[in-house]
């Protein structure tokens, strides 16, 4: 799994096979957990890897994305209903049969993310653009 910060644009991009999604998934879906991400020679278009993804349960309410950059970590905070919502959405990710994304951004009265949170999104695992 790829991970690139982007702090101009308050947000981050998330890319992998399906199996590594999956992972992400149940690390949400549990409430804790994470994964080591990978470095890539394809081109970061003025992103930043970050070295791994945290998940951890909070009272919440809600979920907060946030990458803590001494550590270089994509921090993923929130209560059980937050976390397991965006496990969904990941697993969906995950599941597509062709390229596409999904991004993941709070608005007012969001459902499950917390305002500050930062934007994500989430590629499939065929890539980021439909082949049809």
């Amino acid at each position: 799994m790829r991970v690139l910060y982007f702090p101009d644009e308050d947000g981050v991009d998330v890319s992998g096979g399906a199996a590594e999604l999956v992972v992400l998934a149940l690390a949400l879906a549990a409430g804790k957990g994470g994964t080591e991400t990978t470095t890539s020679a394809e081109p970061s278009f003025g992103g930043t890897e970050l070295a791994s993804v945290e998940v951890v349960s909070t009272s919440g309410p809600g979920v907060r994305i946030r990458v803590d950059s001494e550590r270089s970590a994509l921090l993923i905070e929130g209560d059980r209903r937050g976390l397991t919502a965006l496990a969904d959405e990941v697993q969906s990710i995950a599941e597509m049969d062709d390229g596409g994304h999904q991004h993941i951004e709070y608005f007012p009265d969001h459902y499950y993310l917390v305002a500050g949170s930062l934007a994500m999104v989430v590629n499939s695992p065929h890539g980021g653009m439909p082949s049809r």
